[in-house]
């Protein structure tokens, strides 16, 4: 009788770099990044598991997709993808995940997107784009629990408008050629959408060298930084606003500890700023004006 030894183990997945800018050369193929979690999906002789990125076994809390996944027709594989809660137009609503998980599984969807393992064959020396098409003819015609991520080859500002106008997170682009190695890599690159929004103003960061930033804060919690990129006239009457002003209730002690001059009213600012990320990431403050 098998044990557990003898089943499939989980892969590290391979993780996209992070770009401000789609590449434009026909070596690459591109495709949607859906706004959920990594998932890992293992089937082996005694059924099908679902891991996180780290690791983890969810397969209870991914239980109807387990279920599709053991009919898919083969005996083994190791597919990487995205859980996603989708809208009825099919985007992901990452604000659902937890809720679906906790409640309603049966809306869940497994974006599959690579394919490493599939009966008894290591499929990870092999191209990108081979692998997409073996995963294909495995999954297809993918329009249930399990989907397959379609890919555009080349056009990659095109696709990045596309995606944008969608309002989408953004997209990722793998080398056609590449093979599939675990960890960060430069092989698949990931390209978020902008966003602009109002947030707080608390203080400035100013060290020789770099360039000033914006400390902020979204209802009342702090949010991350953003750089200046204001006109010099403008910049100086925001710095006669810091005179005596003190660091806000609630804010995180390694913001608090910084050498941060703290404005002494508060200020409404609107920041440019990656898509989908938790703390604002390449943020750029554009203009400021009174609260009210």
């Amino acid at each position: 009788m098998r044990n557990a030894a003898d089943r499939l183990k989980f892969i590290k997945p391979l993780e996209p770099e992070l770009v401000l800018e789609p590449p434009l050369s026909d070596d690459w193929f591109h495709e949607i990044k859906y706004d959920g979690f990594r998932t890992q999906l293992v089937l082996d002789w005694a059924g099908v598991r679902a891991f996180t990125k780290n690791g983890h076994d969810w397969s209870k809390r991914y239980w109807p997709v387990i279920g599709a996944a053991e009919k898919l027709p083969a005996k083994a594989f190791i597919i990487d993808g995205e859980m996603i809660a989708p809208e009825p137009d099919g985007r992901p609503n990452f604000h659902q995940m937890h809720s679906r998980m906790t409640w309603n599984a049966e809306l869940l969807a497994f974006v599959a997107f690579d394919i490493m393992h599939l009966d008894g064959k290591d499929l990870r020396a092999l191209a990108a784009i081979e692998r997409k098409a073996i995963l294909w003819d495995l999954l297809k015609p993918a329009k249930g629990i399990i989907q397959y991520s379609q890919h555009v080859e080349g056009g990659g500002a095109e696709f990045y408008a596309g995606v944008g106008k969608l309002k989408l997170e953004g997209m990722v682009s793998k080398r056609r050629h590449s093979p599939y190695r675990s960890g960060p890599s430069e092989a698949w690159v990931k390209t978020k959408c902008w966003d602009v929004g109002e947030f707080e103003l608390l203080g400035f960061k100013r060290e020789p060298g770099k360039q000033t930033v914006g400390l902020m804060a979204r209802e009342g919690k702090y949010a991350g930084a953003a750089t200046i990129a204001l006109t010099e006239e403008i910049r100086e009457r925001l710095m006669e606003r810091v005179r005596k002003g003190r660091p806000p209730a609630g804010l995180p002690k390694a913001v608090t500890g910084q050498e941060v001059e703290w404005l002494k009213h508060s200020v409404k600012a609107r920041v440019r700023f990656l898509r989908g990320e938790p703390k604002l990431r390449h943020a750029t403050l554009l203009d400021y004006r009174d609260s009210d």
